[in-house]
C-alpha cells in the first residue's frame, strides 16, 4: 500500500475518534456534573526499510478533560450539592475511589449518603457518610461540614487528582485517579444545587461540522488515490 494512503488512514482513524468523543459530549448536554472531553492528535514518525524517509502519520488516542466550570442549577433538595470552583466528591466503587462533580445524592435505607447508583460519598477522612433519619434538616455549610439541627455530622470530602493528565472518564461522569488525590483548598460546597453539564451545544455543533468536513476530504483523496492506483495497474497490464 502506497505511504500516502497509510498517512491518510491514520489521520481518517483519529478523526472517526473524534467524532465519536463529540457525539458523545452531544448526548450529555443535560448530564449533570458532566465533563466535555476533547481528542488530542499527535504525530506518530515510523522508520521505512531502505533509503526512504520515514512515514509521519496522525496519532489521535489522547483524550482531554475539560475542567472549566459548568452552570449551576437550583433544585432545593437538601441532598444535592454543587462545587464552585476546583474539585471532587469522591465516592466509593467496585473499582477503588473516583471521582465526580455530579453532586445529586440519597439517603441509603441502610443510612448512609449515597449516589442514584448507590455508590457511598465519602467525608474528607475518606469514610462513609451517614445520616441520620427523622434528626431534622441536613444543613451544608461552604466548607462541606454538614450538620443536623446546628449539630456538626460531617465534612464531605472534596479532592483534587495527583495528576490531572491521568485522570480518565469510566462511565457516566466517574473519573478514575491512578496517581492519588489532594485535598481541594479553594473549592466551597453550595446545597440545594447541582452542577450542569459544562458542554457547549453550539460550540460543539461546530466542532463536529469541521470534524465531519475534514474525514469527508479524506475520503476524497482516498477515493482519488484508489482511482490512480487501479489506472496504473490497467496501464501496465
Amino acid at each position: 500500500m502506497d505511504n500516502s494512503i497509510y498517512a491518510a488512514l491514520s489521520r481518517q482513524s483519529g478523526l472517526m475518534r473524534e467524532m465519536q468523543v463529540v457525539a458523545n459530549n452531544m448526548a450529555n448536554i443535560t448530564t449533570t456534573g458532566f465533563r466535555r472531553e476533547g481528542v488530542v492528535f499527535a504525530e506518530y514518525v515510523d522508520s521505512l526499510d531502505g533509503q526512504e524517509p520515514s512515514l509521519s502519520m496522525a496519532y489521535a488516542h489522547g483524550k482531554l478533560v475539560d475542567f472549566e466550570q459548568g452552570p449551576l442549577a437550583n433544585t432545593g433538595s437538601s441532598l444535592d450539592f454543587a462545587i464552585e470552583g476546583e474539585g471532587f466528591f469522591m465516592i466509593e466503587t467496585p473499582e477503588g475511589n473516583q471521582l465526580t462533580r455530579a453532586g445529586s445524592f440519597m439517603r441509603s435505607p441502610a443510612g448512609e449518603l449515597v449516589t442514584p447508583e448507590g455508590f457511598r460519598v465519602l467525608d474528607n477522612g475518606g469514610s462513609a457518610i451517614f445520616i441520620p433519619a427523622d434528626q431534622g434538616e441536613i444543613a451544608m455549610a461552604e466548607d462541606g461540614t454538614m450538620s443536623v439541627n446546628g449539630a456538626p455530622l460531617a465534612q464531605i470530602g472534596l479532592y483534587l487528582p495527583e495528576n490531572s493528565t491521568t485522570i480518565s472518564l469510566q462511565a457516566g461522569t466517574r473519573f478514575a485517579v491512578p496517581d492519588g488525590t489532594l485535598e481541594a483548598e479553594n473549592a466551597r460546597v453550595l446545597q440545594g444545587f447541582v452542577e450542569q453539564s459544562n458542554v457547549d451545544p453550539v460550540k460543539e455543533i461546530a466542532r463536529m461540522i469541521e470534524v465531519q468536513r475534514a474525514y469527508e476530504m479524506g475520503q476524497n483523496f482516498l477515493d482519488r488515490e484508489d482511482e490512480r492506483i487501479r489506472s496504473v495497474i490497467s496501464t501496465l497490464k
